[in-house]
This record gives structure tokens, sequence and C-alpha cells, in this order.
């Protein structure tokens, strides 16, 4: 059965893995999906990913990141574009997600990024999701 947004079913499971305390979760794979683990990764939010080669599309295998005391250090994700209404921003528009403690992850013309990197380089593009 095909899904009609794979993102928010990525961002879905992983929020749910972290509810769980579980170490890791997996996610079938796609392009998208691995620049934004990287940009996860980049951020500090996942401790890893990898790439499994199992079927026709692959799994990633999000390892999740969590602090000493157990608590999860990715405290929200939300999906922000959806299929059904896209959220399109311009570069000197983009806006701090909870007063700069978050990231906002974005699909420019240059590849996936984050918000600080698409207001630095004055990119805009569609806002996937933002992560606190």
């Amino acid at each position: 059965m095909s899904m009609s947004d794979p993102i928010a079913d990525m961002l879905t499971r992983i929020r749910n893995a972290v509810q769980a305390g579980q170490a890791s979760v997996e996610i079938p794979a796609s392009r998208v999906k691995r620049e934004i683990c990287e940009v996860l990764k980049k951020e500090g939010y996942i401790r890893d990913y990898a790439l499994k080669d199992r079927g026709l599309q692959g799994i990633l295998e999000v390892e999740l990141k969590y602090m000493t005391d157990r608590s999860p250090v990715l405290q929200g994700i939300q999906r922000v574009s959806k299929p059904s209404l896209r959220v399109y921003v311009r570069g000197k528009n983009i806006q701090p997600v909870r007063s700069g403690l978050g990231v906002s992850i974005l699909s420019t013309s240059k590849g996936i990024m984050t918000g600080k990197q698409a207001l630095a380089a004055r990119l805009g593009g569609e806002v996937l999701c933002e992560v606190w």
C-alpha cells in the first residue's frame, strides 16, 4: 500500500520511538529521508543513522540520542508542509523555531538544509518540519 505522506510517517515513527524510550527505529528509506536524517545528526538530535539493504527500497535505522538522565534530546518534531497544504518561505522571511532553541528543516534548490543555513545563503524553499 502506498503512503500519501512518507515524511510525516518518518517523523511519527521517530516521535513514537522517543516517547517509548527505544534506542533505535527503522524507517523505509528514501533520498529525502536520508538528507533529513543527516541534518538531524549534524544538529545533534540523533546519534547516527545507517542505510540497510533490505528488499527493493532499503531501511534507514536511526539511532536516537538521550541525555545521561535518560531524557530524550529530541523534545518535539512537527511536520509543517503537508501534501494538502504546502508551506513555502522566502529566504529573508525564515522565522526561528522556539525562539532559536529549535531548528526548521527546509527543502531548497540547493538541497535540504536548516533554516539558519538557508537564511545565511538567502535561499527560500518548502518548510518540511520543525524540530526542538
